[in-house]
């Protein structure tokens, strides 16, 4: 294998690691920014940071955006609305270790999906290696003792990251399928677009009958992070891996979104790495290995 080969594989194991810091913001801004309002101003902050660098293709492209106006409206509605606000919904009553680990479920409904609908070829290393992540997520979990699985309990905000879950599985599908004429960064600038006027009513609602926003160095703060590192970074790198290596391989990222969670509640929240997430994380990239061991042959 080239390195051009490798370049996206090594993606995968990076590309975690900016999108798991939407679990910072979950946790972090969850008494700072109303839900509804850090999402709509996430994607508003987001598109306009990438507009001077889109802004000269869009004359140009203008044709094709009509023409996929509602593609583009849908995957806006998938990832900015449903992926970009039920996350920070999720973060006012269930943990960010609940969040992450069902966070992490998004491959398998992507297999599911893709064999069902797309008949989309599956073999047997991708089923152990799915099932391989999947046990090093229960890993996490269970805190490296499976009875403790017997005591989890789930709640409103568990449902919640179960929808965004789901949400990212449509949208990674729906990326891959529905080939696009505009340059990825361009299309990305769009989606952001589209997502933000998705989340516009429910932001109004949000502002005028449950939660003001309040616009101090707090709010900007929080909503800069989320506008660069789990938006522009982390969106950019998934769809570049996923135009290369196929939705359910580029899916299976999802996994090391507990791990890397887990690293960050270590280093921003105190909070404490045993030695089962050691064990998970091995569990993961072995699994990861074999979700993609078809393709290196």
């Amino acid at each position: 294998m080239n390195k051009q080969n490798l370049f996206p594989y090594l993606l995968l194991f990076i590309q975690p690691i900016f999108m798991a810091s939407n679990l910072i913001i979950a946790r972090g801004a969850v008494n700072i920014v109303p839900p509804i309002s850090l999402a709509f101003w996430r994607w508003i902050f987001c598109f306009l940071l990438l507009l001077p660098f889109t802004i000269k293709f869009i004359s140009s492209n203008l044709k094709y955006i009509k023409k996929e106006f509602l593609n583009l409206f849908i995957l806006g509605t998938l990832s900015c609305g449903v992926c970009g606000a039920f996350p920070f919904l999720a973060g006012k009553t269930t943990t960010v270790v609940n969040m992450g680990i069902i966070y992490s479920s998004s491959p398998i409904f992507i297999i599911i999906i893709s064999v069902i609908i797309f008949n989309e070829k599956i073999n047997i290393f991708r089923v152990c290696g799915t099932f391989l992540c999947l046990f090093g997520v229960l890993t996490v979990i269970a805190k490296g003792n499976i009875l403790n699985l017997l005591n989890i309990k789930f709640n409103l905000g568990d449902f919640w990251m179960l929808g965004a879950s789901i949400g990212w599985a449509i949208y990674s599908i729906f990326l891959f399928y529905k080939k696009s004429n505009l340059n990825i960064l361009l299309r990305f600038n769009l989606i952001a677009l589209f997502g933000a006027l998705s989340l516009l009513p429910f932001y109004i609602i949000e502002n005028s009958f449950y939660s003001e926003t309040t616009f101090n160095i707090d709010f900007f703060s929080w909503v800069m992070f989320a506008a660069i590192s789990p938006s522009i970074i982390a969106f950019l790198l998934y769809n570049f891996v996923q135009s290369k290596l196929g939705a359910s391989i580029t899916g299976s990222v999802l996994y090391l979104y507990t791990t890397y969670g887990a690293f960050y509640g270590l280093v921003f929240f105190d909070e404490v790495v045993e030695i089962y997430h050691i064990y998970s994380t091995l569990f993961v990239f072995l699994g990861i290995y074999l979700v993609q061991k078809k393709i290196l042959k």
